[in-house]
């Protein structure tokens, strides 16, 4: 699905930037509903970090059929998720030049983030970095 919304030969800038947020708006969508099922028999969450928690474990489990490796709170209101191991990298090829290629496999994953945080009331700003790819 990703290669397919990319940049190809064909399509001009503006065309590419169009898809990529086709690609994320379809993953902020899907989270919502995923959201929506997941936390229909939850209680309530306390504060915050109770949410994070909440998508570092259940969320991300049921997506990616495992934990988030590592939360961290730097400053208030902000949250570092790591993922030493995530599944839709780990097929792409080590080295640096596959990193700006990694990094458009993450737009789905920045929606899917997005959007549940957006149906549990958090507005957020994401920003994603790849600093090596952990191939098989």
């Amino acid at each position: 699905m990703v290669s397919r919304m990319y940049y190809s030969e064909e399509q001009g800038e503006v065309e590419n930037r169009r898809n990529i947020t086709e690609l994320e708006d379809m993953a902020f969508l899907v989270a919502q509903e995923l959201i929506e099922r997941f936390t229909k028999d939850t209680s309530v969450f306390k504060d915050e970090l109770d949410i994070m928690k909440f998508i570092c474990k259940a969320f991300w489990t049921t997506v990616f059929k495992k934990q988030i490796d590592n939360l961290k709170t730097k400053h208030q209101d902000i949250y570092v998720l790591q993922d030493n191991k995530f599944r839709l990298l780990t097929q792409l090829s080590a080295g640096k030049e596959y990193l700006e290629y990694a990094r458009k496999y993450l737009t789905f994953t920045h929606g899917l983030i997005r959007g549940g945080l957006s149906n549990l009331g958090i507005k957020s700003i994401l920003t994603v970095e790849v600093s090596s790819i952990n191939a098989r």
